[in-house]
């Protein structure tokens, strides 16, 4: 009903040229000719391939207009008034004499009243005609319209099978409703229909392939990274203040359900020292809440061409907002966004976009945002407010260091009853999360060099032999923890 009415409203306040980028050129054809009949205008479409053909009568196309320069030229001839979809027009933008044109029948629109309609999957406007367009947007399905299509495609399938019903369960069903969410009517279709007519039922199976293959439709740049691997925070030592605020904000963010005076939550920037847990924090949010865990790579963000690394920015944020509810991973996210001048302000365009989106958002992305390097972070970046709250993540204490110990020998099919973990914990004082790992890895190939298995004393010799980051590089470590203080506040 809003496609609709926002585009009949340009059609009657006369604008010369309505600008529609979609993929959906069938449903925006269909929808234009809908307007027009009520508005009782004829409509007609011009393609490359057919030519010029009117819509609202069956009459054959005519082949003679089929050029650009030809149907421009007869367009402004016409004296009836008349909505002109031109299809894929976009390559012929770039010819001067198209362009000049398309402005003359644009200067000639209160007379004749012709609207021209530009239709295709991506339009550069040239300067010349900025002042004589608008653009118009069709509006994703909504949740009611995504019901009624699932049940268009569980009645075609019931058709094809001898009136059987499809097998789904209310949950099911909603759940299937959402996972189509952010996505065209003919994708929407399509996946619907592949997750029925598989086996005439909606299964959980069903709805993560759906959620696989829409990833895949709308990531179609690559920047964003689908993390199937996430984590549980059963599988993280330590961090019990963060878990526990995080237990707070589950449902709004999975349920869809923030109360008006709160609105959704932010997300979280996770600051400390390496190799603390910091990246699997992020994926054990998302497992641990059981939604999609997408990873923004700055490293393909940025495009050498100017405009374009905010472009892919904010088809990246677009992208997550259709996958909500989801979190969203910013690794290490001062190497995209540390504005030293180098780069021809780019970075500090990406900031800029960034917080736009963060202060706006609507849709229940959680981003949570991991960094290393405080001097590298902008202000604007750490001011309260951006993120819903700010987390140090210093080194793990002697609870957190058993805990960790406990969990990589575990993993790794060891017998935590027979090696002497609080010890080991004690030994290991000023070790990360990264560092014990390594330490019972390296103990694992030891013991196995010597046909021994696996006990405290190889651990500790591996240990006795590490040198970990908090001694060679105590100075910064300080600095850092002297920084978070006041700043942020502690894991745990």
């Amino acid at each position: 009903m809003s496609d609709h009415y926002d585009i009949e409203l340009l059609i009657k306040s006369h604008i010369p040229i309505i600008v529609i980028e979609t993929h959906e050129e069938l449903r925006a054809v269909e929808l234009l000719t809908q307007i027009t009949r009520r508005l009782a205008r004829p409509v007609f479409k011009w393609s490359v391939t057919e030519g010029l053909r009117r819509l609202d009568q069956d009459y054959a196309p005519q082949r003679h207009n089929s050029q650009p320069l030809d149907v421009l030229q007869h367009i402004k001839a016409v004296s009836l008034p008349g909505l002109f979809i031109l299809a894929d027009f976009h390559p012929y933008l770039e010819d001067p004499l198209h362009v000049r044109l398309l402005k003359d029948i644009a200067l000639t629109c209160e007379v004749r009243k012709h609207t021209l309609v530009l239709l295709s999957h991506h339009l550069d406007i040239p300067p010349e005609l900025h002042k004589f367009s608008a653009r118009a947007v069709l509006t994703l399905p909504s949740p009611s319209e995504l019901h009624a299509l699932v049940r268009e495609v569980a009645r075609e399938w019931s058709l094809h099978h001898s009136g059987q019903s499809v097998k789904a369960d209310p949950e099911a069903l909603q759940m299937l409703v959402s996972n189509l969410s952010g996505l065209t009517y003919r994708d929407a279709k399509r996946l619907a229909r592949n997750a029925i007519f598989n086996d005439g039922a909606i299964t959980q199976s069903d709805l993560q392939r759906v959620m696989k293959a829409k990833y895949e439709l709308l990531n179609q740049k690559g920047v964003l990274a689908f993390e199937y691997d996430t984590a549980r925070f059963s599988e993280v030592g330590g961090f019990k203040r963060l878990k526990h605020w995080l237990e707070q904000r589950r449902r709004p963010v999975t349920d869809g359900l923030p109360s008006p005076p709160l609105g959704v939550p932010k997300g979280i920037l996770l600051l400390g020292v390496q190799g603390c847990g910091k990246s699997l924090a992020a994926k054990a949010v998302a497992g641990t809440w059981a939604i999609p865990l997408l990873r923004l790579d700055f490293g393909t963000l940025y495009n050498k061409f100017f405009g374009e690394t905010e472009r892919n920015l904010r088809e990246s944020l677009k992208t997550a907002e259709a996958m909500a509810p989801c979190v969203l991973w910013a690794d290490e996210i001062e190497k995209g966004v540390s504005t030293d001048g180098s780069d021809n302000a780019t970075s500090r365009r990406v900031l800029g976009t960034l917080l736009t989106w963060l202060a706006e958002k609507k849709k229940p992305v959680f981003i949570v945002a991991t960094a290393n390097d405080i001097e590298a972070l902008p202000p604007e970046l750490v001011r309260k407010g951006r993120f819903d709250e700010i987390f140090f993540v210093d080194l793990p204490d002697q609870s957190a260091r058993e805990a960790i110990f406990r969990i990589h020998l575990v993993n790794r099919n060891g017998d935590g009853a027979a090696i002497d973990i609080p010890s080991l914990a004690s030994m290991s004082e000023g070790f990360s999360g990264a560092e014990i790992e390594q330490v019972i890895v390296s103990a694992y190939y030891s013991a196995h060099a010597q046909n021994l298995t696996l006990n405290t004393q190889t651990i500790a010799a591996e240990i006795a032999l590490t040198r970990p980051l908090s001694v060679t590089m105590a100075e910064k470590i300080a600095y850092l923890r002297s920084w978070a203080a006041e700043r942020t506040v502690p894991c745990d």
